[in-house]
């Protein structure tokens, strides 16, 4: 059996040869987690079989091993899309990771004659001190034992720690579809286990904000449809008089806290593209559960005006009374376009009166929007940065979907992993404050007509590039799966991390010129390295330089 020790940021086709050149030297801190792969393939003798990995070092009870699979890609990327892509065809794409569990059959890769596959490794070392460490690894078949291949690794702990994650990252959190997957009753105690397990998975990657549903979130909904009711206030009408339960609320809060999430943004107060109606709210109104608003009610009727003048300060009397005040952020409508303006800033004057100094961010990419003053905390798409960033606009996010497939960043699991990477590099020459994606766990067709199984249908069933609306799958025992696109986002972010970490110790001007070098030329939101080797350059001199001060 063939294997190559290979970097991270290698997508492995199981119907080609393979290009990527051996790597065995990686590198980090002692809280970063350091990732490398394992490709292997069979000769033409080699029967199919079960395979396995064995890793031998004195960091094995810091190492994680997890089989790459690939996942059916329908819609690699639109019609027009430029070459940065790995590919543009329908077919198999490395992306799903499975943990390999010694008798779990689940996870384990099966070789074949002539095709590779690839094991993908985690060594986090926190705990451990400053040096080298040997990682021997071992491929044997699984049923009968016989070592097939070894191979090893080496890898550097660095001394010291990377800082806290200062970027506030969202990526939207769809409970709705852990519901219907797992076919569990929503506010079950089996939903809350579930609900539990996907956010701190995504903590865990460097999500520090959590999209919070105070009532059923307004998006990717067909005009008239809705989607399963995952509302956290309990609202009651009496004699048409408001009352608000909390309870669900509270324990969504406390439980994203339990899990590291440190930002909250409330679910949008009206619909998408445009706020033109209000979002579906459940209530026991005189004894009966029904739905009170939705798409049957404008968006600036007296009856949503004084109900939003009823919820709004009891709301904010619970988030002050939990803390989170100066960690909230409200919604009006999502991607809003220039000719909604009008309707936008209707909406949005109902709700700033009484969240007091709470941001009021959206999703959008116009900026008139802000020049006009409709938005104070605009979040354009990363491809319509420019006006924004000429302007200097203070505490600047972006975002990026579906639409962004152009020359910029993004995570379609046809895009190489060094241009999804690129972000966090991104993030810092700009200094940007905030990054907001749509879909974690999307599990929904377009505009939610009807659920999907992601292990089979990774586009929305057609209409979203694939991986752009999920970042994990939904593993057996409401555990999440994560993807390889995940993994390599979460170092983007450690980049990050070290950026801002070696800016506050030689500053930002210096810090930029290193980047610039690494670069070995123009580095822009659309004009960037495309080769993985800018990252080993990268993480190399930064690395460097930090522990060069920090030794002294």
């Amino acid at each position: 059996m063939q294997v190559r020790v290979i970097s991270p940021l290698e997508k492995v086709f199981a119907d080609e040869n393979l290009q990527a050149r051996q790597v065995t030297a990686f590198s980090g801190f002692q809280n970063e987690c350091i990732s490398f792969q394992l490709a292997v393939c069979g000769d033409e003798s080699t029967h199919t079989m079960p395979l396995s990995l064995r890793a031998e070092s004195t960091l094995a009870e810091h190492i994680r091993i997890r089989s790459v699979r690939s996942v059916p890609v329908r819609l690699a990327a639109p019609v027009n899309a430029d070459d940065n892509y790995l590919r543009k065809t329908p077919g198999l794409y490395p992306d799903l990771l499975r943990d390999i569990i010694p008798d779990d059959p689940s996870g384990d890769l099966f070789g074949y004659a002539g095709q590779w596959q690839c094991f993908w490794i985690d060594v986090e070392p926190e705990g451990f001190a400053a040096g080298e460490y040997p990682v021997h690894l071992t491929v044997y078949n699984k049923l009968t034992g016989a070592e097939l291949a070894k191979a090893s690794a080496q890898i550097t702990v660095l001394p010291g720690m990377l800082p806290k994650q200062s970027l506030k990252r969202t990526s939207w959190f769809h409970s709705d579809c852990l519901a219907q997957y797992y076919g569990v009753e929503v506010f079950s105690e089996e939903y809350w286990r579930i609900v539990e397990n996907f956010v701190s998975c995504a903590a865990k990657r460097g999500y520090n904000m959590l999209l919070t549903p105070l009532f059923t979130p307004p998006l990717d909904t067909q005009v008239g449809g809705e989607r399963l009711t995952v509302q956290l206030v309990d609202v009651t009408v009496r004699s048409g008089e408001y009352a608000f339960g909390f309870e669900k609320f509270r324990r969504w809060v406390r439980l994203a806290q339990r899990c590291g999430m440190e930002y909250f943004e409330m679910s949008h107060l009206f619909t998408q593209w445009g706020a033109k109606h209000a979002p579906k709210i459940m209530a026991e109104a005189d004894g009966v559960c029904k739905r009170i608003f939705g798409w049957e009610t404008e968006a600036t009727s007296e009856a949503y005006a004084r109900f939003l003048r009823c919820f709004l300060p009891r709301l904010m009397e619970e988030i002050k009374g939990l803390g989170i005040k100066e960690k909230t952020y409200f919604h009006i409508s999502d991607e809003p376009r220039a000719e909604m303006m009008d309707d936008y800033r209707a909406a949005r004057a109902l709700v700033a009166p009484y969240v007091e100094d709470c941001v009021i961010m959206d999703a959008l990419s116009d900026y008139a929007f802000y020049a006009s003053g409709a938005v104070t905390h605009p979040i354009p798409a990363i491809n319509h940065m420019d006006p924004f960033l000429e302007n200097k606009v203070p505490d600047l996010w972006t975002y990026y979907c579906v639409s962004q497939y152009k020359d910029v960043t993004n995570l379609f699991i046809a895009m190489p992993s060094p241009r999804t990477r690129m972000l966090g590099v991104q993030l810092y020459k700009y200094d940007l404050a905030g990054f907001l994606q749509w879909g974690f766990n999307f599990y929904n067709s377009f505009w939610s007509t009807h659920s999907i199984d992601p292990y089979h249908t990774t586009d929305a069933d057609g209409r979203f590039p694939a991986g752009d609306p999920l970042q994990v799958y939904p593993g057996r025992g409401g555990m999440p799966e994560e993807s390889v696109r995940l993994m390599v986002l979460h170092q983007a972010m450690q980049d990050l991390r070290a950026l801002r970490w070696l800016e506050s110790l030689i500053g930002r001007e210096k810090t930029l010129n290193i980047l610039q070098e690494c670069a070995k030329g123009e580095l822009t939101l659309t004009a960037y390295p495309k080769e993985g080797e800018f990252f080993e350059r990268l993480r190399g001199r930064i690395n460097a330089e930090i522990i060069a001060k920090t030794q002294m």
